[in-house]
């Protein structure tokens, strides 16, 4: 775990079988009777190859992969500027909190991720468009993939995000 910390904080992907494993520990999970959400998960095709061969096994139907979509300027700028205290976990971007450097809602300390860093985002994204990016082709082959506009304010993404996950099921 410690390893894949590590890759974290440098913006690197953790290694396939680092994160599998992790999915594996958790995979009761999978058959919640209210169904489940994978969130950054998977990030490569080996990842998404052994998920689909694992669901298939297990007799679980995926309905939906989303793909947010952001002009690349917006997800670098997002990135850059969010914020987490340290006392209560709160998210925060640096242009929407009023209180920065502090917890609007407890006064904590602002912090930023490691992989937050600008220097650790350009190595992400570029890890995105050779290890991630080819998922887009992979689930909307299997009719899968749900696009939606992650533009805006977080209340009108997750409603835009409800509208396209509904009837899926």
């Amino acid at each position: 775990m410690s390893d894949a910390v590590e890759q974290m904080r440098s913006g690197a992907l953790v290694a396939d079988s680092t994160v599998w494993e992790m999915v594996r520990e958790r995979s009761g999970c999978l058959h919640c009777r209210g169904g489940f959400i994978l969130d950054g998960f998977p990030r490569t095709l080996e990842q998404a190859g052994k998920l689909h061969r694992f669901l298939k096994e297990e007799a679980i139907s995926l309905n939906a992969v989303i793909d947010y979509q952001l002009p690349l300027d917006e997800i670098v700028a997002r990135l850059n500027g969010r914020r987490i205290c340290e006392q209560c976990k709160s998210i925060f971007h640096v242009e929407g909190n009023s209180a920065a450097p502090h917890c609007e809602h407890c006064g904590g300390r602002l912090y930023q991720r490691e992989d937050d860093r600008p220097e650790a985002v350009a190595i992400r994204m570029k890890i995105y468009e050779s290890s991630t990016a080819p998922l887009i082709d992979f689930y909307q082959n299997l009719g899968l993939l749900t696009p939606v506009d992650a533009g805006g304010p977080p209340e009108e993404i997750f409603a835009r995000t409800v509208a396209a996950l509904e009837g899926k099921h």
